[in-house]
């Protein structure tokens, strides 16, 4: 994958993507949206990646749009400016949020305006205490436009996201833990070793099954009670029989036969004999 923004890289089924445009913050320009819509679209079948993380080159995860490519050398230019828009919203709010296998946003600096969408995007996400986010369209006479209000209703309460988004204020890690934008936030030298060992639990774990939850989450938001039973029900007869029963065979029946105990690992770290604890 030769791209010019961004950088992909492998270790041990967890597949690294870095916005690479240090000097502009990371912010996103149109091919850096040309090239992410490509290396997703690769990566979402490809057996090095069974986790993906996303994050950003040198100190910054991304500064949002990059305002001069997209707003001013675009302006004159309608129809480019009518595809790059598309294609930015496109991968960020349906192609990586609907990507089938899991997602972690490692926000490693900072971390403003359509970035958000981003973080939002992941299904997990980790900050470094240390960086620095904000809204902060408002202080320029715009407002947090495309997907980023539509994003942020899906995560944030009423009231924090409009107490940003109104003032422009910006926060760090540990107080976008507290409101919830990310799971968890750690001190920046030891981010990348946490996320990486977080993106590791989760790669181990069955690959249908990853998907399945991913899945069976998302689009049972928008369905009411009963379409959620059928869906989950149908659901579950495609997982069964996409990894060839073994749910019931290696899952329930080494349970059964007392190998091991579900609610503390995995069977297959039971098999491998690293569970510990985990068998009787």
């Amino acid at each position: 994958m030769d791209y010019t923004t961004i950088l992909v890289e492998f270790d041990d089924g967890v597949a690294t993507l870095t916005l690479n445009r240090p000097e502009k913050r990371n912010a996103m320009n149109p091919v850096l949206g040309e090239e992410m819509t490509d290396a997703l679209e690769r990566l979402r079948n490809d057996p090095r990646c069974r986790v993906l993380v996303l994050t950003g080159a040198g100190k910054s995860f991304c500064a949002g749009m990059d305002l001069k490519e997209f707003f001013m050398d675009l302006r004159d230019d309608p129809a480019a400016y009518d595809r790059a828009s598309r294609v930015a919203i496109e991968w960020r709010g349906r192609t990586l949020r609907l990507f089938p296998k899991p997602t972690i946003a490692m926000v490693n600096g900072h971390c403003f305006g359509g970035a958000f969408t981003i973080v939002e995007a992941c299904d997990l996400a980790v900050a470094a205490e240390e960086a620095k986010m904000g809204l902060s369209e408002i202080n320029f006479k715009m407002f947090p436009g495309g997907s980023v209000s539509k994003s942020m209703g899906n995560l944030l309460r009423p009231r924090d996201y409009k107490l940003y988004a109104l003032t422009g204020r910006p926060f760090d890690g540990r107080r976008a833990a507290e409101m919830g934008f990310v799971n968890y936030a750690v001190p920046r030298d030891e981010l990348r070793d946490n996320v990486m060992a977080l993106a590791r639990e989760i790669a181990a774990k069955d690959a249908s099954a990853l998907q399945a939850t991913k899945e069976a989450y998302f689009h049972s938001l928008a369905m009411d009670w009963d379409s959620a039973m059928n869906y989950a029900g149908a659901m579950q007869a495609w997982h069964t029989q996409r990894q060839d029963d073994a749910f019931r065979n290696e899952g329930i029946g080494e349970f059964l036969d007392k190998k091991y105990k579900p609610g503390l690992g995995s069977a297959d770290q039971a098999r491998s004999g690293s569970g510990g604890d985990e068998t009787n």
